[in-house]
């Protein structure tokens, strides 16, 4: 009888137990999402885009100006290839010894070939500190450096032409 009494008060513990944990309000939402520093408008975008136009005009007559193809104005990157860079990024800093901080958009051109003018380019270098005890006395969290021989990201696609202005 004394078992029989276990199991009944065991069969009541559980029940309460799964009453709460089944009825507590789990907040299975997703988190709210918040506005990132350095949003700019579609406006702003636009009058960026047209300032450069001075600029690009000056590098398509002096460098482009026995071409058919124009110099590139934009760079096109699969959000895939985004989020998979951030992994390995992350990965890559970590190995080498620093926290992966952000990533740093650099002016490149492809190299000119026989046949054709190298375009410009956008790549992505990832930026970091070194990973520092918070207890050593020379702790400084500055970050925004490049990361020594990390890899970075290029090979994007460009605009449609290449000199489209924004926005496509």
């Amino acid at each position: 009888m004394k078992n029989f009494g276990l199991l009944i008060l065991g069969i009541i513990l559980g029940a309460l137990a799964m009453y709460y944990y089944t009825n507590k309000d789990l907040d299975v939402s997703t988190p709210p999402i918040s506005q990132p520093s350095g949003i700019v408008t579609p406006d702003e975008m636009k009058a960026m885009d047209q300032a450069y136009n001075v600029r690009y005009a000056i590098i398509n007559d002096s460098l482009f100006k026995d071409f058919k193809e124009k110099d590139n104005r934009s760079s096109w990157y699969k959000l895939e290839d985004i989020e998979n860079y951030l992994v390995y990024a992350k990965d890559q800093a970590k190995s080498k010894g620093y926290i992966l901080d952000g990533l740093r958009v650099y002016l490149g051109a492809y190299p000119d070939t026989n046949s054709e003018k190298g375009l410009t380019t956008l790549f992505l270098a990832p930026t970091g500190y070194m990973n520092k005890s918070e207890g050593s006395l020379f702790y400084f969290q500055d970050g925004g450096d490049d990361i020594p021989g990390a890899n970075g990201l290029n090979r994007a696609g460009h605009g449609y032409p290449p000199s489209a202005n924004y926005p496509q």
